[in-house]
């Protein structure tokens, strides 16, 4: 029998679900490996018998926290979806502001009626098997991670810099035209796709296990960067790990 998956959401865009159904001339190629037994953005049916589940979005209501230990409870793997479920993405920037603050400036005279609290990754809820990082996740790693799961293999997320990978495809620094980069701090395994597009890697991924914050740090003074502005660098999607680390 086929392994059986499926994809659940919570904050989030769900753009990471879109690049699953996005693989297109690939899909047919995966369903002959796996059944897919819940998939909201995709289809209709669903089911609780799975055996991995794709989780994106992060926990931002004290609601996420049942549903989101049920699917840990079924799933024999748990794999975090993208930046909002891996490291809390875009969602934890909320965290700094004071969640009444949020809720009025979203909901204005509504605020009352709805619940939310400082936004969080999945694996500060339940344990995490495996992390996909990005904003969006990239289509091909997604493939290579199902693969290793596939054969009984712990799937390999890239642990240096997207730096390396600029350097692979002879990309102009972006900080040589005038860009803020995180790229020496971040982690590679996007094929440096920001960079590659002439735009800055603002680390969707995640950063590296050892990151030389201070070499990261001191290029961005270099380029006229205030200490405020690195901080919102550092933030922009890392803010639940870089409060958490304060």
């Amino acid at each position: 029998m086929k392994p059986k998956i499926a994809f659940f959401d919570f904050a989030s865009c769900e753009g990471c679900q879109l690049q699953v159904v996005n693989l297109e001339m690939e899909i047919p190629t995966l369903l002959e490996l796996v059944d897919i037994v819940a998939f909201r953005e995709a289809m209709t049916e669903a089911s609780d018998d799975y055996a991995i589940a794709f989780v994106e979005g992060s926990i931002t209501r004290e609601s996420d926290i049942p549903r989101l230990k049920k699917i840990r409870e079924r799933a024999t793997v748990l794999v975090a979806l993208g930046a909002c479920a891996s490291s809390g993405g875009l969602n934890a920037l909320k965290n700094r502001m004071g969640m009444d603050t949020v809720k009025n400036i979203v909901y204005g005279d509504k605020a009352g009626r709805f619940e939310t609290f400082p936004a969080r990754p999945i694996h500060a809820v339940v344990p995490v098997d495996v992390h996909i990082p990005g904003c969006p996740i990239h289509k091909d790693e997604f493939l290579r991670v199902v693969q290793a799961l596939l054969l009984g293999k712990k799937p390999e997320i890239p642990d240096y810099p997207v730096c390396v990978e600029c350097k692979l495809k002879d990309n102009l620094c972006v900080y040589e035209l005038g860009q803020k980069c995180l790229g020496p701090i971040s982690r590679a395994g996007c094929g440096a796709w920001c960079p590659s597009n002439v735009d800055a890697c603002a680390g969707c991924r995640g950063f590296i296990s050892e990151p030389n914050k201070n070499a990261q740090t001191d290029i961005m003074k270099k380029y006229g960067l205030t200490p405020d502005m690195i901080m919102k660098e550092y933030r922009l999607f890392n803010a639940y790990t870089e409060d958490s680390n304060e």
